[in-house]
Order: C-alpha cells, then sequence, then structure tokens
C-alpha cells in the first residue's frame, strides 16, 4: 500500500469515525472507522520505513585496480594497424 492509500484509509476512517451518525444494529461505523483508520496509519509507517530502507547508499568496498601493460594499437608483424572511420552525416531534408 502507498502513501495515497494509506492517506485515503484514514480520511474514510475518519468520516465514519467522527461524520456518520447511521445505526446499522449489528455494525458499529464508529468502530470500522477506527479500524480503517488504524490501517492507514499502519500502512503509512510500513510505506516510509520502505521508502527509507531504499534509499540507503551501499558503499562497495574498495577494489584494486590492476595496470595491463597491453600495446592500445594493434600489431601484425611488427606493422601498426590503424583503423580508419569515415562518419556520412545525412544531408539537410527537404
Amino acid at each position: 500500500m502507498g502513501i495515497g492509500g494509506s492517506i485515503f484509509l484514514i480520511a474514510v476512517g475518519a468520516i465514519f469515525a467522527f461524520a456518520v451518525e447511521a445505526d446499522l444494529g449489528w455494525l458499529n461505523l464508529s468502530v470500522v472507522g477506527w479500524v480503517l483508520m488504524l490501517a492507514g496509519v499502519a500502512g503509512l509507517i510500513m510505506t516510509l520505513y520502505f521508502w527509507n530502507s531504499r534509499r540507503r547508499t551501499v558503499v562497495a568496498p574498495v577494489r584494486e585496480e590492476r595496470v595491463v601493460a597491453e600495446r592500445a594499437v594493434p600489431v601484425q608483424d611488427d606493422r601498426v594497424v590503424q583503423e580508419y572511420r569515415e562518419v556520412r552525416r545525412p544531408g539537410p531534408t527537404v
């Protein structure tokens, strides 16, 4: 349940607990209202707790860096091979 659902339950519960004066005989709407408000508060607390635990930053352990001695340019038979790329941009559209 998110924050919106929790606030909705709290609002509906407050309406049932404080504003409705109906007598159904077998159902006390005041008690239903208090139960809905408690469920909304519990949902709000749980939502905020899980949001707070998700925002914690995790510090990764420091890794040792290795320097690899590789040539940046590939070599074939003692010749340096260079790469050539031609990038064509599209012309203006009419």
